[in-house]
């Protein structure tokens, strides 16, 4: 049995919502990229994390069908869990900052997998998308206030691998920031938030709620 536990990222204001996320925190149990990735897949959550040096904040990234070298909510998910200041990813290193609430990363917005932002006119023009094809990962986004800062926003990965929507994407929020330059409050799936903004030498910030859900044991990997 491989331990893991399961946490909500970008939890909206009243605690519900969020984006799923696996924690791995004993990544030594599971060593080979190939069975974390299976791994990942058995979960089937948009990303899942193991942690391979607690104290240095070392931690390695899967959705279930691909690594990442950067994601935003396993960044924010497993810094809030593990309490550090700092993440060591494929990437690069991940600044962290805890505020009340929130947890917040700050990273750079070339680490984040290629995105299509794709703007509509509404928010309810973005609510009524259907899902689409697989083939083209896109982040659909509209003001809600332009003058706020606040964005209606929904992102369809196209991976194929099961995740048709996925609920709160930090990667796409961060990319999102950069191209607009501003402060931004971004409502994302069924009820999720993100708060993000520039901050100095090219880093972008986005920060959001976690909180914890119930410890769920997994067979190994190969176990029938």
């Amino acid at each position: 049995m491989t331990g893991h536990e399961v946490l909500r990222v970008f939890c909206g204001p009243d605690g519900q919502h969020g984006n799923e996320l696996g924690v791995v925190r004993d990544g030594a149990a599971v060593p080979e990229r190939a069975e974390r990735q299976a791994f990942a897949r058995e979960l089937g959550f948009s990303e899942t994390v193991f942690v391979d040096d607690p104290e240095r904040g070392e931690i390695d990234i899967y959705t279930p069908s691909v690594r990442l070298p950067f994601a935003g909510h396993p960044c924010v998910g497993t810094a809030w869990l593990l309490g550090v200041d700092r993440l060591v990813t494929a990437a690069g290193p991940v600044a962290v900052r805890h505020e009340d609430a929130l947890t917040r990363i700050g990273a750079r917005p070339e680490w984040a997998p290629g995105r299509t932002l794709r703007q509509y006119g509404s928010a309810a023009e973005v609510d009524a998308l259907r899902v689409p094809p697989p083939g083209e990962w896109i982040y659909a986004w509209a003001w809600q206030d332009e003058a706020a800062g606040t964005i209606r926003a929904r992102a369809f990965p196209g991976r194929g691998d099961g995740i048709d929507e996925d609920e709160a994407t930090g990667a796409a929020a961060l990319l999102l920031t950069a191209r607009l330059g501003r402060e931004l409050t971004i409502t994302q799936g069924r009820g999720s938030q993100l708060l993000t903004g520039p901050r100095p030498d090219g880093l972008i910030e986005v920060g959001g709620r976690v909180v914890r859900a119930e410890p769920q044991p997994t067979g190994g990997v190969g176990s029938a």
